[in-house]
């Protein structure tokens, strides 16, 4: 995505807070109440964010409810915006991937 493109998304009202938000797997539910965002915003902003790769899915939990919910982590760890004489520069750093939260759980279980 475009450097210019990028700063669009992200200076979009709750984006930033969303991918801060982000550091644990949340569901639009979750960042919903803890942003205090009505749940449509909530949903609307997820799809932002991953359509420009910045949040992916990272798989999915059960609610309080029961009920199966996606939860999304961001991609990314810092980025860098640069302004320079013709051009706008942005330099993400990404996050290291982290294994699938049910080989987490399955190696806990075991005792690994």
């Amino acid at each position: 995505m475009e450097s210019v493109e990028l700063l669009r998304v992200l200076g979009n009202k709750y984006n930033a807070e969303i991918l801060r938000a982000t550091s644990d797997p949340k569901s639009a539910q979750e960042l919903s109440d803890e942003l205090e965002i009505p749940i449509a915003t909530s949903y609307r902003r997820i799809e932002e964010l991953t359509e420009a790769e910045l949040l992916e899915l990272s798989g999915r939990e059960f609610s309080e409810e029961g009920r199966r919910t996606k939860v999304y982590r961001r991609n990314v760890e810092a980025l860098e915006v640069s302004f320079e004489e013709t051009t706008i520069d942005v330099d993400l750093d990404d996050r290291p991937d982290v294994d699938n939260s049910l080989a987490d759980v399955w190696r806990d279980l075991k005792g690994e």
